[in-house]
């Protein structure tokens, strides 16, 4: 038994999320730790909305609100979006929690103190008709090392390398297009190339990343700078040092903080969990893993700006330094990155109504037929598109004439034929075959699933499906009623096989999971649920907001991830359709929406 961090990316709260976010950060995150869970590791999987910088001003002034009241609205719209797909946090915060400035407030502390946050004048980007600090990512133009025209204040995505605003060639506002001002400023910056080396070092034991991560968080060691880790913003934490911690116009830059929730969420959790000290089982313990989940355009915060932070609050860089109060902390174990999930051959793009938000998705259609879609035809390794004529093909052809199909005439028949469970006779060797590719399954998937290998895992889940189907198919039980010994022995296998397959699939698909082990007659929870709790800031009394949470290692003591054997005399009743079958029409109805925006 491991213990295992499952690290997922924040979503910002400046608007609600769309179905491209949660490909990326939310249903990988959640398959992997259901699926440890059900291995028997002990997860802890946390994450919570990202609510500081400048965005969440540009889009509060936008809707006439204040910067914390939007935050909050946002923040509740997320939370009931990833419950609602079934997203099993053990804790989902937020940044605005008195305990995650704490933490981040120690970070930096600290990681001044081992000599790592170094102070310096730089030219800042100012917007010259509000006056308003531009973020980095707010400032696109011509990169100057390949030419590349949209290539963002602190990141070329063409060719991957870090930049500065200033160097930009044609430098344009992304808010309203005008060209920012640069003006003096002194700021703290992230020493990185004092721990470059130590980066470095660690980085080249990552062998088992994906490919294309390992090799672009290498490529980022070629071109190492300092970092600018305050902004001249009054919207975000404090600068906890004398003469900057009163300054009302100076903060901590946002990404310094947002990574940091990783840890303050498990603090977090653990003081709600009435051991305060529990999360250090997952930071201080050696042997603990952590897999960081995200899309392709943070890699490098959660490859190089976050493990630099951990390496110089341990004081593992050339300036040398101690530990603080966290102690030494794990550096992750993997960096997950999903591709970009595109729609209808366009990127999701909110300001052009390129967009298909969680919330209206999971209105229409069932959250199981949402994450099977992500999990088979994902962006795990490369972009891929989004099409609705494939969802629809994928929920009536493999969900609903698949898997809901086997489903179905195998309760119906057991139903029909015994009202319970059979007990069966003679086994012949089709029906050993059937059960031992159903067992060897499960090394098979557990280890795809295991090694992020999702489609692949879920592509041999399904492979296994169609061989119980064709078994189905071969042995014809509907034939069989003079043999009540053979019929009973085929219907005993096709319903092992079934509820096997459901432990299988329960990761992908955790809603029909627990209506499925329902219609065999099982009890109690099968595959847990995630519920909002409303609770009160632990450090102010005075503010409220929702979580997300849950009990999960229930499930896991019912549905271990092995074969268990169905009880005869079982009652089965007559079931209900477990996927519903999408029309034809919903293909030319949601093009429409799209075509409207």
């Amino acid at each position: 038994m491991s213990r295992i961090l499952s690290a997922v990316a924040w979503p910002y709260a400046n608007g609600p999320r769309h179905i491209g976010h949660v490909a990326g950060f939310g249903v990988p995150s959640d398959v992997f730790s259901r699926y440890m869970r059900m291995a028997g590791h002990d997860v802890l999987m946390v994450s919570g909305t990202d609510e500081h910088g400048t965005p969440i001003l540009v889009q509060a002034d936008k809707e006439g609100v204040g910067a914390q009241e939007l935050a909050d609205r946002y923040n509740r719209v997320i939370v009931e979006d990833l419950t609602q797909l079934g997203l099993s946090y053990d804790l989902f915060t937020r940044t605005t929690t008195r305990n995650h400035y704490a933490v981040v407030q120690e970070m930096f502390r600290t990681v001044h103190k081992n000599g790592y946050m170094v102070a310096r004048t730089t030219m800042g980007a100012v917007s010259p008709s509000t006056g308003r600090t531009l973020p980095d990512r707010y400032i696109e133009g011509t990169c100057p090392i390949c030419g590349y025209d949209g290539a963002r204040g602190d990141q070329c995505d063409n060719c991957g390398n870090q930049l500065d605003p200033i160097d930009l060639k044609n430098p344009r506002s992304r808010i309203n297009g005008e060209t920012p001002k640069f003006v003096e400023s002194e700021h703290f910056f992230l020493d990185l190339p004092a721990l470059t080396d130590a980066l470095g070092a660690w980085l080249r034991t990552r062998t088992q990343w994906r490919p294309n991560v390992l090799k672009f968080s290498l490529n980022l060691l070629d071109d190492v700078r300092p970092r600018a880790m305050t902004r001249d913003i009054d919207w975000g934490i404090p600068v906890p040092l004398p003469g900057w911690e009163d300054n009302n116009a100076k903060r901590l830059y946002v990404w310094f903080d947002a990574v940091i929730g990783y840890l303050s969420a498990s603090v977090e959790w653990a003081r709600r969990s009435g051991d305060p000290d529990a999360w250090r089982q997952w930071w201080n313990d050696p042997s603990a893993l952590s897999y960081y989940f995200m899309g392709k355009d943070n890699i490098t915060f959660h490859s190089q700006i976050w493990p630099a932070e951990l390496l110089a609050y341990d004081g593992k860089g050339a300036r040398g330094g101690e530990p603080g109060a966290y102690g030494s902390l794990n550096l992750p174990t993997e960096v997950v990155s999903s591709e970009f999930l595109n729609v209808e051959g366009k990127q999701f793009s909110s300001s052009r109504g390129v967009v298909i938000l969680v919330r209206d998705m999971l209105s229409r259609y069932q959250p199981d037929a949402l994450r099977y879609y992500i999990s088979a035809a994902g962006p795990e390794a490369q972009d891929v598109d989004f099409t609705w004529q494939e969802f629809k093909r994928r929920t009536n052809d493999e969900l609903v004439a698949g898997w809901g199909n086997l489903v179905n005439r195998t309760a119906s028949m057991v139903h029909k034929n015994f009202g319970v469970i059979p007990t069966p006779g003679q086994r012949q060797p089709v029906d050993e075959a059937l059960l031992a590719e159903v067992t060897t399954a499960f090394g098979r998937v557990g280890e795809l699933v295991g090694t992020h290998r999702q489609r692949a895992a879920l592509g041999e889940a399904m492979r296994v499906v169609g061989e119980a189907n064709r078994y189905v198919s071969e042995t014809e039980p509907w034939k069989l009623k003079g043999d009540p010994d053979r019929l009973a022995t085929v219907l005993h296998t096709t319903t092992q096989a079934v509820s096997d397959l459901n432990t299988l699939l329960a990761p992908f698909l955790p809603f029909a999971a627990q209506q499925v082990h329902e219609t065999f007659g099982g009890t109690g929870t099968f595959s847990p649920q995630p519920r909002i709790d409303e609770v009160t800031d632990l450090d102010d009394d005075s503010r409220g907001y929702p979580v997300i949470t849950g009990d999960y290692r229930l499930g896991a003591t019912v549905a271990p991830w092995q074969p268990r054997a169905v009880v005869p005399g079982t009652p089965v009743a007559k079931p209900t359709p477990v996927f519903t079958k999408l029309d034809d029409a919903i293909v030319e109805e949601e093009l429409d929406r799209l075509r409207q925006g």
